[in-house]
Parts: structure tokens; sequence; C-alpha cells
């Protein structure tokens, strides 16, 4: 029904809806900025007629901090009592269940293991849980995204509180906007890890339009090593134009006038409900009540949990008592059936002594020892005695206050109150840790140490080590507890060093510090790590029995070692040493160590001070440290095989993997290796690059950047890109393998490491391997020593160049027991120098005068560089036709000789035959009416010699036959029968 109103010419619609069946809301700005106000049904009312539209406020209209838009009249009005209003913001502190808006989103996006269906199910109970004040993330491998989309109509902000203390998990934050385009800066998106109990904040510029937050976490899991979650309160969005309503007061909050911007927290024994203008006091007799509480919780009875024992300052008479105090905030009772009370407190007992480099001066502390003196603790400050030097640092056995340079706190991960708690107790021989508010508190114990620095006379050294940090401790416990052990060094970031899971047996741990500057060594024990308030574990107990710091700036003595004197000086005055110089016993003046050897950082007394290398290497220029310059030589069969590696010398890398967690996520192992060279500095470097931070400021800010290592060998986790669904691999986990050099042998092992032979297949070749020996000076729970790396080098000549490198079929993660680590370097450059035994010569044929000689390698060749092969060599040669006259010379030479031979022996051979002759003659001559044997056998007018000669002459052809059968001859001439009938048939005729 339509009704003209003629008293003001308007139409009016007739309408049957309430106010409480619908809500204003603002169009869309159009493209002149502007936007009209329309009211919008609820989903449950059913009403015509709603009013008309009308024009609104401007887009970038908004309302100050405390007030709202009131839609109905389109002025900003004053939130009520019990609420508040940050104007152009919008605010999320409770999380008791997930606020409207936010979503999960789990996945697990490693593809290479198992089914998509498998994973996804995998995943189906990770996620974001609200715990009240904060919402926790997942502590498994799943990727989970908590997301909220947020519409602004001009630039805002984001911001968040969070903790974040575990680098196994991956926190990141990003923001994609209406055109599906992440944020501009990549820095912002990695979110920096936190120190342990403290919440960090960050801050993010968000662009007007549509905005999708997200908070998404990516839990690294190796091992059984539990992931601390990812803990986020607080989030605050501004930027969204105006605020139509105030938000109520969270419980345990209020607001008692109006226009305010925030709540306040009800104080201890208060609480209050949602939407509070005050808060309400409990009776305090039977009740009690945290700060910011919503209830109040009855009293329990007393325990021997609640109060806490503590030995006053010594007195004068050597005289401390024992004092005992509840825990405050007292919660228990002492009034029930069963309630204990405090023990009386006063006690006295004797004070333990004075820890070393400390005395008493008949007060009621210890005072530490003037510079240049030392004492054990118990007895009066001597000054050192001449030739000798106070040994600095701090060793702390007595526990009866807290020394000034330690300090004790307490956090509770869910901001739960324990301020003002002990963290830590003293107690005579050992300090342990307090009671704490709750269970999951972090009970820390701090010591700050202002720097390191090696004795006065070796000032010079530059070793890695310059001092160390040990302590004795033990962990009592019957449920999940953690003692964490980390360091700060120049106050930039808190990283975990080590931790010990559950209970442990009495043990001690030393960490080697290799840097100069100011450290901030924390203890962390935690009794469980789930989000509650009760005490049910407190007799869950970490205990530290001593704590000593060698070299430590500012620190005392407690004895005193020898140092060098000036040559100049009759006093006993210490001066430096030159770099690499320990000091000579008979005369204590500095002296230089010899070539290759390296001054220990422990001692600098005495010749044995300088450590020889071992074989293979070399001292650097300051006797700091031993290192390969590429050169190894090795006699084997009277043969010298000479190597230089110098090519080699450049750092090689070695991806192996993939490997997967229990949960399919795969991983590589990344390992980076500076063999040799490079005048002992070590080249290999690995870091953590969860931020965008490039390797040229890593290098520049090394000092202080805490995730970044500089190693002989070092090794880095390895997340591949499509493992995680990140953008790029990911690098977590660093550590150092190798930060010594020990030497390098041929086929054989160094004394002090043991060599697996059947880590690798023979080499193919006959060339022996080459060993270089490393070792890592930090020693860990499970490798007490430190560990080893042994990188075997091996002539490869199908590899050039920088070859191949790998690791053991059988140990896929480079070693078997995480304490040795075992490399095979593959080269052609690993071959050892060529020399003259590698090659050998070929003679050419004899070409009109002239001869070649080629040299060519032997094969296999197994050589390279060292002796050149020989150019071609080229020799003149004599023709055919020279031998020839030469031989026709020798053979007329040898004709004419046979010739004067043959006729001298056959001369000799007829008179022979001659006389044979006449003797068979003479002997038948009754058979033979012959002439005599002159008439016979000479002829007339010859001369009478007693010679035989043929009437038929031989030929030269003949005679040479003669002379060749002479021996067949002889036996004629002896045979007198054969005689006979050659000169019967001479008769006959």
């Amino acid at each position: 029904m339509i009704l003209i109103c003629k008293c003001c010419d308007e139409t009016e619609t007739l309408s049957n809806c309430l106010q409480t069946d619908y809500h204003f809301e603002y169009t869309e700005c159009d493209s002149s900025g502007s936007r009209w106000r329309v009211a919008v049904p609820n989903p449950s009312a059913e009403c015509s007629g709603l009013p008309d539209p009308v024009k609104g406020k401007e887009c970038t209209f908004s309302c100050a901090s405390g007030e709202y838009l009131e839609m109905k009249n389109q002025v900003c009005s004053k939130c009520a009592e019990g609420t508040y209003s940050l104007g152009s913001g919008i605010k999320f502190d409770e999380w008791d269940e997930l606020p409207a808006g936010f979503s999960n989103v789990a996945t697990f996006m490693d593809t290479a293991v198992g089914s998509a269906e498998n994973k996804a199910n995998s995943c189906n109970n990770s996620s974001w849980t609200p715990r009240g004040n904060y919402i926790e993330s997942n502590r498994d491998d799943c990727t989970v995204s908590l997301i909220y989309a947020v519409h602004l109509k001009k630039s805002g902000s984001v911001f968040f509180e969070y903790q974040y203390i575990d680098n196994n998990i991956f926190f990141e934050f990003f923001i994609q906007n209406d055109q599906c385009k992440e944020m501009e800066s990549t820095a912002d998106k990695w979110v920096k890890l936190t120190d342990n109990g403290e919440w960090g904040s960050h801050s993010v510029t968000l662009k007007s339009g549509s905005n999708i937050l997200y908070w998404r976490t990516t839990g690294i899991l190796m091992g059984s090593k539990v992931v601390k979650p990812v803990l986020v309160k607080n989030i605050t969005i501004e930027g969204v134009a105006y605020t139509s309503e105030c938000f109520p007061c969270k419980p345990g909050t209020y607001s008692d006038k109006p226009g305010s911007s925030g709540c306040q927290e009800c104080p201890r024994n208060t609480y209050s409900e949602k939407g509070a203008k005050e808060c309400t006091k409990c009776k305090e007799e039977i009740y009690y009540a945290e700060e910011g509480s919503s209830a109040c919780i009855e009293r329990p009875p007393c325990t021997n949990k609640d109060f806490f024992q503590i030995h006053t300052p010594c007195d004068k008479e050597g005289k401390t008592q024992i004092m005992y105090k509840w825990i405050e905030p007292k919660i228990c009772r002492e009034d029930l059936p069963d309630a204990l009370t405090l023990p009386p407190s006063g006690e006295r007992k004797e004070c333990p002594p004075c820890n070393p480099g400390f005395y008493s001066n008949a007060s009621s502390s210890c005072t530490p020892c003037p510079q240049g003196t030392f004492s054990d603790g118990t007895q009066e400050c001597k000054a050192c005695p001449a030739g000798t030097e106070p040994a600095l640092g701090f060793e702390y056995k007595w526990w009866n206050i807290l020394p000034s340079n330690m300090k004790t706190s307490c956090f509770n991960v869910g901001n739960s109150k324990c301020d003002g708690m002990n963290g830590w107790e003293v107690a005579g021989d050992h300090i342990q840790s307090g009671a704490g508010g709750s269970d999951n508190d972090y009970l820390i114990l701090n010591l700050h140490i202002p720097g390191f620095k090696p004795p006065t006379s070796v000032t010079g050294a530059s070793g890695s080590e310059l001092g160390r940090i040990t302590f004795v401790f033990e962990t009592i416990c019957s449920a999940d507890c953690v003692l964490y052990f980390m360091a700060d060094i120049n106050r930039k970031n808190t990283n975990v060093v080590e931790s010990w899971e559950r209970s442990k047996e009495k043990q001690s741990y030393t960490h080697v510090i290799s840097k100069n500057a100011s450290f901030t060594f924390t203890w962390a024990f935690q009794r469980i790590n789930e989000g509650q308030d009760s005490r049910q574990f407190i007799n869950d107990v970490a205990k530290i029995y001593s704590i000593t710091v060698t070299n430590a700036v500012d620190g005392v003595a407690s004895s005193c070692r020898a140092c060098a004197l000036g040559s100049e000086q009759s006093g006993s005055s210490c001066v430096p040493c030159p770099v690499g110089h320990y000091i000579e016993k008979e005369t204590s003046q500095c002296k230089e160590c010899p070539a290759n050897t390296f001054l220990s950082i422990h001692q600098v007394y005495g010749r044995e001070a300088c450590i020889p290398c071992g074989p293979g290497s070399k001292s650097t220029k300051d006797h700091s440290a031993c290192f390969s310059d590429c050169l190894v030589s090795y006699v084997k069969d009277n043969q010298t095989l000479s190597y230089d590696f110098s090519n080699l010398s450049q750092v090689g890398s070695l991806m192996s993997g993939p490997s997967f967690t229990s949960r399919g996520t795969k991983f590589f192992h990344f390992f980076n290796i500076s063999l040799c060279g490079n005048e002992g500095k070590k080249m290999a470097i690995c870091t953590d690059n969860i931020t965008d931070v490039t390797l040229k400021d890593m290098v520049a800010e090394s000092e202080d950047f805490s995730n970044f290592v500089g190693a002989f060998v070092c090794q880095s986790t390895i997340i591949p890109s499509d493992s995680k669904g990140f953008r790029t691999a990911l690098a977590l986990q660093s550590n150092s393998l190798a930060d010594r050099f020990l030497g390098a042998t041929v086929e054989t092992a160094l004394e002090n490491i043991s060599v697996k032979t059947d880590m690798f297949p023979p080499s193919p070749s006959k060339v022996p391997d080459v060993h270089f020996f490393y070792k890592s000076s930090t020693a860990t729970t499970s490798c007490e020593d430190g560990r080893a790396t042994v990188v075997t080098v091996r002539c490869n000549p199908n590899k050039p160049d920088q070859g191949e490198l790998s690791v053991p079929s059988s140990c896929p993660a480079g070693t078997c027991d995480g304490c040795t680590f075992y490399f095979v370097w593959e080269s052609a450059e690993a071959c050892p120098l060529c020399t003259e035994q590698d090659y050998h010569e070929i003679e050419g044929a004899c070409k009109k005068g002239f001869q070649e000689t080629l040299y060519v390698w032997n094969e296999p060749k197994h050589c390279i560089r060292g002796v050149p092969l020989p150019e071609k060599r080229t020799s003149t040669c004599e023709t055919v036709d020279f031998w020839l006259k030469v031989g026709a010379g020798v053979g007329a030479f040898t004709a004419v000789l046979l010739i004067a031979l043959t006729c001298y022996f056959w001369k000799k051979n007829q008179k022979l035959e001659y006389k044979y002759s006449k003797l068979v003659m003479t002997a038948n001559s009754k058979e033979c009416e012959l002439p005599a044997a002159d008439s016979c056998a000479i002829m007339e007018g010859e001369d009478n010699e007693e010679e035989i000669v043929y009437s038929n002459k031989q030929s030269l052809l003949g005679k040479l036959k003669s002379l060749a059968t002479k021996g067949q001859q002889k036996a004629v001439m002896v045979d007198p029968t054969s005689i006979l009938i050659f000169f019967q048939m001479l008769c006959n005729q």
C-alpha cells in the first residue's frame, strides 16, 4: 500500500520490518568514490518494505579508536563500557575457538612417496588449534595454512605476535591480493625465530582491495626430534575503514570507561566474564585466580610441591641458614586435612668454600681475586710466581648464591604469569631447576661472558679454538622433559647448541668457542611441552653440578701458568709471544715453532707445544693450523708417484639422496668440501637459507650470522622446492663436519683414524688412491670425540676437470654411524704427474737419408701434466748402395783369404799323400813290377820334391770343395787300402 503525504509531498513505504530484522551495510565504492547505505535483512527474518538506500559516507571515511559507525544515522559514536573498538581495524585476541572468517587447510605437499589419497588422509588431523589466549600450529610434517580474507577500503596493515623457537618447522606469512599476486617483498614472508618464552611481533603493509592472509607452517621431522609448534596471538588488521559495532571484552578483561580502544586484564584473585565493565573478586580464603582469569579456582591442600628451600649468604662465622618459602603466588591451603605446613627455617650449616678464583674476605660473600693473583677458593689470593701468569676463566662448583654474571628467570609458552619466580635454585653442591608456575614453563638460567681470548703469551694465535665451556649435569624426569643448552652471540639471536630429552645420567658436555665475541649461554628446562597450567611433575628436575669456562675475558684465576718474559726485562712481567711462538723452558723466552708444526692452544710451554702436522700437510705462517698444499708424493716399487691436486682446490659439492622421513617427506644431504690449498682457509660454506639473504651478505656478516658455517667439510639438509611447495629449495641444519686437517696418505690410514677399506669398490686403475683426513673439534652427545671425515681422491681419466664426488652405496648419507663420513672424489686431476716411465719411443723407417723417432704414452694413460711428451726426433741415416759396397768389399777380402788358405792346405796335403804313397809302394814292391817311385811319380824335368801333382788340375770350385771336405780327405789318407787301389789304377793305365 502506498500513501501520499500531502504535507511534505514525499512518498513513504509502509513496512512491516522491525529494526532487529535487518542491518545496514555499505555498497562497493563506484568510480567516483561514492557508495550507498542499504538495508540487508538478517538471515532468519521474513519481512518486506526495507528502508530505501541512502547515500553513504565517503569511501575513505573512518572513525577514531574507541568509536564505531552508527549506521542508522551514519555518525561515529563511542563504544559503551565493557566493549572496545580500534576505529578502522579489527582485532582477534580470543582463541577458545576459531574466530569467524578463519579457516584451516592441511596438505601433504610432497609427491615423491605414496598415493595422493594416503597423503591427504595422513593430514586430516593436522590443523591450527585454538588454545585460549593463542592459536597453536600443527606438530607434524604436514603443511597447514591458517587463512583469513579481508577487504580493505584503503591501505592498511596486519600485525600479530608469535612464538617461533624451533627451526625444524618452517613458518611463513604471505598475502595474496585480488590479482592473485603475493606480496612484493619476500623479506616479509619468512618469520624470524624467537627466544624461548618470548613473544615476537610481525607487521606487513596491506594494499586496498581484497587480501587473503596466510599463516603457513611446514614441519621437517628428522629422526625423532620433537617439533615445537608456532604460536600466534593478537592478530590486528588496520584499514577496514569503519567498524559498525564494538567488540566485547574477552573473559578475564574489562573496560570501565566509554570509548575504550582496548580492555585491561583483571588483577590476580579477580575474574570477569565476556563484556565485563569491572572484575569480580574471588573469596581468597577458598579460591584463587591468576591475572586475566575468567573464573575462580578452589585452592588445593598444600603439599611439598608448594614450597622450596634457599640458602642465605654466608655470615662471618662461615655459616648459612636454610630457609623455606612458599612458591609465589601461593595457591594452596594449610587449614585443610592432610595439608602440609611450611617447615621451620633457620637451620645453620657450614658454608661451602668459595669457588676457585674467589676468596672469603671475612664477609658474607666471596670476592674475586685481584688481577695477577689466584686462589683455589679455600685460601687467600696469592700473586703468581715469577715467569707465570694467571689462567683466567670461571669455575663454578659451589652453589650457595648465584654468581654475579648469572641470572635466572621463568617464561611460560602461553604467557601465563611466572614472573618473579626463580627458574633455578642454588643447592650447595649443585644448582637445580625450580618449581615454576606450571609444568610447561621454561626455567631459564643465563651465564654472560663478555669475550674470549687466549693466554697473553699466545695472543697472536688464531686457531679454531679460543676457549671452551664445560658443564656437568643430570636430569631426573618422569615425563617428557627437555633440557636445552643455547648460545647467543653478540645478543643477536639465541640458537640451540644441544638438547637432552627425558632422564639423563650424570655426564659432562663441552662446547668449543671459535670466535671472540660476547656470549650468553642459556640452560632452559621444560617439564612438558603441553599447554596446561597444572603442576603435576614438580619433582622432575635438572641439576648442574659445575660450569667451567676457559680463557674468559674479565675472568678470575684458580691457578697460574708459565708465560714468556721479555729478553730485556729483569722482572717477571709477561710479554706476548709473536705469532707461532712457544715459551722455551730453559730461558722463558719466545721461540718460533719449527716448520710444519702448529701451536697448541692448551699448552704453550716447552717444545712439545708445537705439534707436528700430519703426513702430506704443512703449517700456516702463524703456526695456527695445518693444511695441505695439494702436493703429495709416494714411493712404490722404486717408482715415485707425485700428485698435484691444485685444480681440485676449489670447493667440491655433492648432493646425496633423496632420503625420506617417516612421513615420506623428501630431503637431500648437501655437502661442500674444501680439499686443499688456499693457505689453509676453510672455503666450504654452508648456511640455512630460510630467508632470501644472498651469500654475499652472509659472508659480509659472517661474524654475526648465526647459521653461517665455514669449514673444510660442511653439511646441510636440503628440502627441494617440489617437496613442500616452496618456490626455491631450502637449506637447514647446517653444521661443520671438519675444521681441522690431519694429513694425507696414499693407500694407508692415519694412526688415529681407521678407514674401512670396503666402503668403496676398488679402483679400476692401478694408480693408488690418496686419502685426506679431517676432524671436527666440536663434540656431540653421539660423537664424543667429534666427527671424522675421509675424502678418498681417485685417479679416473674418464672424468675430466672437477670430476665427480660420491658417497658409499651402503651409506647414502655419507656416514653409517653419524660420526665418520666417507667421500670418494674421482677425477683425471687426481692422477699422478707424468714421468719418463709413462711413455715409450717408436723408430720409423729410413727415408731419403733421414729416420724419425716418435714418443707415445703408455696405454692406458694414468698420469697428467708432469714430464711432457718429447717432441718427434729426426736423424740422418746411410743409403742401401753404401752398404752394398761395403758388403762387396768385405766379401772380396774374405774370398781372397779363403783362396790363400785353400792353396796352403792343398800343398800340404799333397806332400802328405806322396809320403803315404811311397810307403805303400815300398811295402808292396813284389806285387807291382813298376819302376821305382821316383821314375813313376816324378815327371822328367821336375824338381825332386816330395809333392804329388795330379794330371787333372782342379778348378777353383773344386779346390774350395776339397777344402770343405778336408776332414774326409784326411780320413782317406789314413786308409791304406784306398791308397793302394788308387795307385793300382794309375799303374794299369
